[in-house]
């Protein structure tokens, strides 16, 4: 009998298909429950200056002219610029709105040269312009190139030259470009600057040295290395730490700032899209000023280049029950849009969505196409309201703004809110509302100490499985010190234990600015040049580095009525390791017990990090890596004890394919 080898090939390679193909059941494994796949992510607010001057890479401050009082007494358009005429020339500067750049930037700068000196004993640069400073300084890095950009206009007839000038406090040259004006129309001038030294502190001069009138506005620089070299991008270190975390989702822009001070503060996301030139700044509602050149856009398009889900939250057409002040337009406390807006604004959530998922061919999808991204963002979650008082007036908008979504977009979930605090009679309305209308999410926040999120860790084992799941949008513990990070990590064991019911949790605030920190207790720290991470940012990411999507009770076994032991199972479906976190929060060593019977092939050795420390102690500018988390190989039996150290937390993980 002759046998067909190219039969008996294909049979093997078609078993061996089969067996490696095959998934695994991991339902069938002993007391396994399905938690959230989206569980931990990021919370992004424009506070403590995390955006303009933080994450958003614009270099320049005040780049439109667009400060004024109303904003932060004392700041103007000139805030932050100086007037300069270097070589004996003579000219002025004036503020002018005449004819603007767009109706949404209606400031801009006029440089008057009268007369550029070329005196000889004059070594420098002549001219007529203006510096800026920036945020505390601009960062430059010798061999590193800056883009330059300007709109600019003649107001007189010949073309204006402009010399560029990246300069130390000393006065000294780290870089040069040239641009001449062409036209007595707004037109974008662009330049690259290269710098020859290092530099913590430079400023940047655009100086005309052409006698004559022109215009300016939007004077902007950008280092060329931003993250994922986008243009109008990110702070390459920043947005990397945040990569690193590997999150689920963010949430953005807030927060508080959603919501706004007084109606007309609302953030209103189609005035962040589309050019820079034509987006709406305004005054935030932490005092300061945003661009909104970190837009919906550039929001969609981080949580697109770090694998995050996009998570928008927007106003549910009232403003902040807590804003006050002479600059609340409408009056302090919670305002509401008219009745006779609601229709215009319902129809501005729906753009969003549409915005985001629609086709090329779409209205709002067509917009987002021409940004350059025909893709779809692929949303899944839309948030309406941030911590909202329950008022009347909230419940009825919330209600016609959820129908609708729902009526158009049934696939989109939208999570809710129930106030600011984590019971009392918001968090009970809250709630209330969102299971009259079987919303799919609720949004909860709550800051408190260490101690309550030890004692509460068993809060969620209590919610029902069968209503709206939560999302933990906003929660801290009152400080960046070792303890408090410990205290979350045991919170967060409880929130995976119960995954199926928690859908999200997200540490907040995220990041603040040495110097500019409105909210002390942050996950990062940073100035223009260093990253604190704080013990809290370490938790974090040793959570996110190792999450599950099963959950299994009683492989790691601690004192139930000791709430400072805290203990969490999980597994990983792509790549079938199980992952064991052990929380000690006490001063002692504390043993626990490990039995992994229930999962068959696991390899003898595994990978544990080890994150341990004081109760007080803390990374700083001056200690930035005080504590760090350590990581070793360590071997395995199907059952062992294991002593965690005190004020720590333990991550053992392994294959058990």
């Amino acid at each position: 009998m002759r046998i067909n080898k190219v039969a008996v090939w294909l049979t093997v390679l078609l078993c061996a298909t089969s067996a490696f193909g095959q998934k695994t059941n991991y339902d069938a494994i002993k007391g396994a429950k399905k938690i959230s796949p989206d569980l931990f992510g990021l919370f992004f607010e424009d506070i403590n200056y995390a955006a303009d001057g933080g994450l958003y890479a614009e270099m320049v401050q005040n780049r439109s002219f667009e400060y004024n009082p109303s904003i932060r007494n004392g700041w103007g358009p000139y805030s932050f610029w100086q007037f300069v005429s270097p070589g004996f020339s003579i000219g002025y500067t004036n503020i002018e709105t005449g004819n603007p750049l767009h109706r949404n930037n209606p400031v801009y700068a006029v440089l008057d040269i009268e007369f550029v000196g070329n005196y000889p004993q004059f070594k420098g640069d002549a001219g007529v312009g203006l510096k800026n400073s920036g945020f505390d300084g601009m960062v430059v890095r010798e061999g590193e190139s800056y883009n330059f950009s300007v709109f600019a206009k003649m107001l007189s007839q010949a073309p204006i030259d402009f010399l560029l000038v990246l300069e130390n406090p000393k006065g000294e040259v780290l870089a040069k470009a040239k641009f001449q004006t062409a036209s007595d129309q707004w037109q974008k001038y662009t330049a690259n600057l290269t710098a020859t030294a290092n530099c913590d502190s430079a400023s940047l001069l655009v100086l005309a040295q052409t006698e004559g009138k022109v215009a300016i506005d939007m004077v902007s620089l950008f280092p060329e290395n931003t993250f994922k070299n986008r243009s109008n991008g990110l702070r390459a270190d920043l947005a990397q730490v945040l990569a690193d975390m590997q999150p689920r989702f963010m949430r953005f822009p807030g927060g508080c700032l959603v919501h706004g001070s007084g109606t007309g503060n609302m953030y209103r996301w189609k005035n962040t899209i589309g050019p820079v030139e034509t987006r709406k700044a305004q005054r935030n509602i932490w005092g300061y000023h945003q661009t909104a050149g970190l837009g919906f856009f550039e929001y969609f398009q981080f949580c697109e280049d770090i694998g995050a889900k996009p998570i928008p939250i927007l106003p549910a057409a009232v403003s902040c029950q807590n804003s006050g002040g002479t600059h609340v337009i409408g009056g302090a406390g919670q305002k509401a849009l008219c009745m006779n807006d609601m229709d215009e604004y319902i129809q501005e959530v729906l753009d969003l969505i549409e915005w985001a998922n629609g086709p090329v061919n779409s209205t709002w999808g067509a917009q987002r196409a021409a940004t350059g991204h025909p893709e779809p963002f692929k949303l899944e979650y839309i948030g309406i309201g941030n911590e909202d008082k329950i008022t009347p007036e909230f419940e009825e908008r919330f209600a016609m703004i959820f129908k609708a979504v729902k009526e158009k977009y049934p696939e989109i979930k939208v999570i809710g809110t129930s106030g600011p605090f984590s019971d009392g009679v918001d968090f009970e309305k809250g709630w209330k509302l969102c299971n009259d209308l079987d919303v799919d999410v609720v949004d909860e926040h709550y800051y408190k100490g260490p101690e309550w999120f030890l004692s509460n860790h068993y809060r969620y084992d209590q919610y029902k499985r069968n209503g709206p799941k939560v999302y933990l949008g906003e929660y801290a513990s009152w400080g960046n010190k070792m303890f408090n990070a410990i205290a979350e990590a045991a919170y967060m064991t409880a929130l995976e234990r119960n995954g199926d019911v928690v859908a999200m949790a997200s540490y907040a605030p995220l990041m603040a600015k040495k110097g500019f920190t409105q909210w002390t207790t942050d996950m990062l720290f940073f100035d223009n040049v260093n990253i604190v991470k704080t013990p809290n940012y370490y938790v974090q990411k040793l959570f996110m580095n190792n999450r599950g999507a099963y959950y299994f009770n009683g492989v790691v076994q601690a004192d139930k009525a000791d709430t400072l032991n805290l203990v969490s199972c999980v597994l990983d479906k792509n790549t079938g390791d199980v992952i064991l976190k052990i929380v000690n929060a006490g001063s002692q060593n504390k043993t626990v017990k490990v039995d992994l019977s229930r999962f068959k092939h696991i390899k003898t050795t595994a990978t544990q990090t080890v994150f341990s420390g004081s109760k007080s102690d803390e990374n700083t500018f001056d200690l930035p890596n005080k504590i760090v988390p350590v990581e070793s190989q360590i071997n395995l039996a199907k059952k062992f004890d294991y002593a965690a150290p005190a004020m720590s937390l333990t991550v053992i993980r392994f294959n058990s394919k």
